[in-house]
C-alpha cells in the first residue's frame, strides 16, 4: 500500500520519545519518568494557564520557566493529580527540586520558548490528522465504489479484509456471523469459540448509550481452554439509518499487535461501519418489500382468500411455499409501542426474530402480522405424532422466551393442530387464534396448545346455540349491569380456577380474605345463586367459558370476513 496514503509508525500520535527526538529538543534531558516515553503528547500549555483552571491535563505538555518553578514548586503535586503528560522546564531546573512520583520532567539545555514548542506540537498534530484523513478518504472511496457498483455484503467484507490484510467479519445485533473473509472454516470449533468470545466481549447494542457506539473498541481475546490463540479485535458499530444493527470487526493475530496496525484498522472499521450499514439498509428494504408481498400471501393463506386452486398454486410457487408439507401455525401478541413511528414494522421485525429461533435443516418459516397478532407458519420436519408434538412444543417455548426477553413480560405462544398441507393452514390458524384469546384471558404464558384446552375445545361447538346464549345472559347479565363487572369477572375467574379456595384466590388477587368473602357474597346476591355451592360454581364456570369462547370466535370470524 502507498505510504503517502497509509498511516505509518512516524505518522502516529506524537509520544514523549518522539518529542525528544525532534531537533528543537536535541539538548533536552529527562529528569524523571523514564517509564513514560511511550505516552502520547498532543498539546502544550503554559504554567500560568494550567494553574488557573482545574481541567484534566491528560496528554498535555506543561511549559514552565525555571524561575516560575522556584516560586511554585509546591504545586507540582497537582500536575500529577490531573494526569499531566510531561513538564517541560525551559532552561536549567532548580537543583533542589524534589519531583513528585509519577511526574515526567524534561529539562531543556537552552531556552526554546513556548511559541516554538507550541508550534511544533500543533504541526505534528495537524500532520497526523492530515494523514488519517487522507487514508480515510482512500478507504471510503474503495468501499463506496464497490457499494455503488452493487456489491453485496460478502464482497464489501472481503474488501475490508484486503485493506487490512487481516480477517474481517460482520456480526448482527445478536452477535451472529453475517459474513466473513479470511476465516479458514466458519464451522471450525476454534472459529465458533472465537466468534462467541467476540460477541460476548462487545457492548450490547440495545443496552449501550449511543455515544459509546461511536467509539471503536479494541478487544483482547483469549480462550481459557486454548480453542483459539490470543487475538486482538478492532470493532466498529454498523449503522443503519441511525440505528445500530451490528458490528464490523477486524481480527488481528496476537494479543499485542503493532500500534500502526491498530491505528490503520480503526480507520477502516469506522468507514466500513457506515458504508456497509448503507448496503445492509438497502438489502433490508429489498427483504422487507419481498416480506410484505410474502406476508400478504401468508394472510391470504390463513384466511383462505384465493380465487381458485390455480391462484393458490401460482402464488405459492412465486413465494417458494410447498403446498404439500405439514405446517403448524403459531400466534402471539405483538405488544409493541403504538406511539412509535412504525409500529407495524416493529411487529414484523419481532415476528422475524421469533421465526429465527431454533432453526432446523429443511424447516422453513413464514411470518406476517394481523392486527396486533404475530403469526408464524412453520413447516414440520417430522410427521409421526410423538415427534410432531415435541417439535411443536420446543419451538413454541423458544419463541415465547425470545419474545419475553425482547418485550420484558410473559408472553403466550398459542398454536392449533398440525395442518396436513398448506390448504389446511386456515383451520390451524383459527384454532391458534382461539387458543391465544383464551390464554390471554386466563393469564397463561409459554407454549399453549389447542389440545391443552380440551374443555374449551368441546365447548366450542356449543357456543353458537340459543341455549348457551341464554345461559350467558341469565348468569352474567346481572353482573354486567353492575358498574364493577370487569373486576367481578376477574374475581370469579380467580375463584373458580383455584377450585373454590377462598384463601388461594385472595392471595392470587392480592386482597384480604375478608374482602374476598364480601365480594363473593355481593356477587351471589347479584346473580341470585350462592356461588360457594359446587353445582352453582359449575354453572358459573360454564357461563364464563362459553362467553369467553363466544367473544374470541366472534373476533376471529370478524377478522376473516373483513379480509
Amino acid at each position: 500500500m502507498d505510504d503517502t496514503t497509509t498511516p505509518n509508525a512516524e505518522d502516529e500520535r506524537l509520544s514523549l520519545r518522539g518529542l525528544l527526538e525532534e531537533p528543537l529538543l536535541a539538548s533536552a534531558r529527562l529528569l524523571s519518568g523514564t517509564d513514560a516515553l511511550s505516552d502520547p503528547v498532543t498539546w502544550c500549555l503554559p504554567w500560568g494557564e494550567v494553574m488557573s483552571r482545574p481541567d484534566s491535563l491528560a496528554e498535555v505538555a506543561v511549559y514552565t520557566r525555571p524561575e516560575t518553578l522556584s516560586a511554585h514548586g509546591r504545586e507540582l503535586e497537582s500536575l500529577v493529580a490531573r494526569g499531566a503528560g510531561v513538564l517541560l522546564v525551559d532552561g536549567s531546573a532548580p537543583a533542589d527540586t524534589v519531583w513528585p512520583t509519577g511526574l515526567t520532567v524534561v529539562e531543556l539545555g537552552f531556552p526554546v520558548g513556548f511559541t516554538a514548542l507550541n508550534r511544533l506540537l500543533a504541526e505534528r498534530a495537524l500532520t497526523q490528522e492530515a494523514h488519517v484523513m487522507r487514508y480515510a478518504l482512500t478507504v471510503h472511496q474503495s468501499l463506496a465504489g464497490l457499494l455503488h457498483r452493487g456489491a453485496g455484503l460478502p464482497m464489501l467484507i472481503r474488501e475490508v479484509a484486503a485493506l487490512t490484510s487481516d480477517v474481517a467479519v460482520a456480526l448482527d445485533v445478536r452477535g451472529r456471523l453475517l459474513a466473513h473473509a479470511g476465516l479458514p472454516d466458519a464451522e471450525d470449533a476454534g472459529t465458533v469459540a472465537l466468534m462467541e468470545a467476540l460477541a460476548n466481549a462487545l457492548p450490547r447494542l440495545e443496552e449501550s448509550p449511543p455515544a459509546r457506539m461511536h467509539n471503536v473498541h479494541v478487544l483482547r481475546l483469549e480462550h481459557p481452554d486454548g480453542l483459539f490463540a490470543p487475538t486482538t479485535a478492532v470493532a466498529g458499530a454498523m449503522q443503519l439509518a441511525g440505528r445500530y444493527e451490528g458490528w464490523i470487526v477486524v481480527v488481528v493475530p496476537g494479543a499485542n499487535p503493532r500500534r500502526h496496525d491498530i491505528a490503520q484498522h480503526r480507520v477502516v472499521v469506522e468507514q466500513a461501519g457506515t458504508i456497509i450499514g448503507t448496503e445492509m439498509l438497502r438489502q433490508r428494504s429489498v427483504d422487507e418489500a419481498e416480506e410484505r408481498a410474502r406476508g400478504d400471501f401468508v394472510q391470504a393463506l390463513v384466511h383462505g382468500n384465493f380465487a381458485n386452486d390455480h391462484d393458490l398454486r401460482t402464488r405459492a410457487a412465486l413465494h417458494e411455499i410447498d403446498l404439500d408439507l405439514h405446517y403448524i401455525v403459531f400466534v402471539a401478541p405483538g405488544l409493541v409501542d403504538r406511539a412509535s413511528g412504525r409500529p407495524g414494522a416493529s411487529m414484523v421485525r419481532l415476528a422475524r426474530y421469533a421465526a429465527g429461533v431454533l432453526p432446523r435443516p429443511g424447516v422453513r418459516s413464514h411470518v406476517t402480522v394481523i392486527g396486533d397478532v404475530l403469526v408464524v407458519i412453520r413447516s414440520l420436519s417430522s410427521v409421526d405424532t410423538p415427534g410432531v408434538e415435541s417439535e411443536i412444543s420446543e419451538y413454541a417455548h423458544a419463541m415465547s422466551l425470545d419474545l419475553e426477553t425482547r418485550l420484558g413480560q410473559r408472553i403466550p405462544v398459542a398454536h392449533g393442530r398440525p395442518a396436513a398441507g398448506a390448504r389446511d393452514i386456515g383451520e390451524s390458524y383459527r384454532e391458534a387464534r382461539i387458543t391465544l384469546g383464551i390464554a390471554q384471558r386466563l393469564g397463561l404464558s409459554g407454549s399453549v396448545a389447542y389440545n391443552d384446552l380440551r374443555g374449551f375445545s368441546v365447548l366450542a361447538r356449543a357456543t353458537d346455540t340459543d341455549e348457551s346464549r341464554r345461559l350467558i345472559r341469565d348468569v352474567l347479565g346481572p353482573l354486567r349491569a353492575s358498574s364493577s363487572h370487569a373486576d367481578t369477572e376477574e374475581l370469579l375467574f380467580a375463584y373458580l380456577e383455584e377450585g373454590g379456595n377462598i384463601n388461594a384466590a385472595a392471595r392470587r388477587l392480592r386482597i384480604h380474605r375478608n374482602t374476598m368473602i364480601a365480594k363473593l357474597d355481593r356477587t351471589s346476591r347479584l346473580i341470585g345463586m350462592d356461588i360457594r355451592e359446587p353445582e352453582n360454581q359449575f354453572t358459573l364456570w360454564l357461563a364464563l367459558r362459553l362467553d369467553l369462547l363466544s367473544q374470541v370466535q366472534d373476533t376471529v370470524n370478524h377478522e376473516i370476513v373483513t379480509r
